[in-house]
């Protein structure tokens, strides 16, 4: 009888884990989203841009060539937000795939020399574009949009 009612008790408490959270990505090979978003030290978001345009983007946009990235996407909030709540950029990457999406790319080594032969002036530029950074964080996205009939 213990055992049952124990078996009772899981299920019913298991059962609100099924229902809750985001839907599922699409299909294995349907494009994935991801939103990176990037809090700055407040009077570096100037800085962190010109960084990011110069040397991150241009290897956004050769993955872009390569067909693993279908789209770059790169957003700022029109209003202020709550300081707890700030966001300075929002840059939003459809993969061709969730495998693509989070999986190293092996080629991205050779294609960050190639596109930046300095890569004394790259690693130290990168390493200031994190410094001036207070948060980043990223959010798989699923567009649940209904389909029009």
């Amino acid at each position: 009888m213990s055992k049952v009612l124990l078996g009772l008790l899981l299920a019913v408490s298991a059962a609100p884990l099924f229902g809750q959270g985001s839907p599922p990505h699409g299909g294995a090979d349907q494009p994935y989203a991801m939103e990176f978003y990037y809090k700055t030290q407040w009077g570096h978001q100037q800085e962190f841009l010109q960084l990011f345009l110069k040397n991150h983007y241009p290897l956004l946009k050769k993955l872009t060539e390569t067909g693993r990235v279908l789209s770059v996407k790169i957003e700022t909030p029109a209003n202020h937000l709550p300081e707890d709540a700030r966001w300075d950029y929002r840059v939003t990457i459809r993969f061709k795939n969730a495998t693509v999406g989070t999986t190293a790319n092996p080629a991205e080594e050779s294609m960050i020399k190639e596109l930046w032969p300095d890569q004394e002036t790259y690693k130290r530029e990168e390493q200031r574009r994190f410094e001036i950074l207070l948060a980043h964080w990223d959010v798989p996205v699923t567009d649940i949009t209904p389909a029009d009939k």
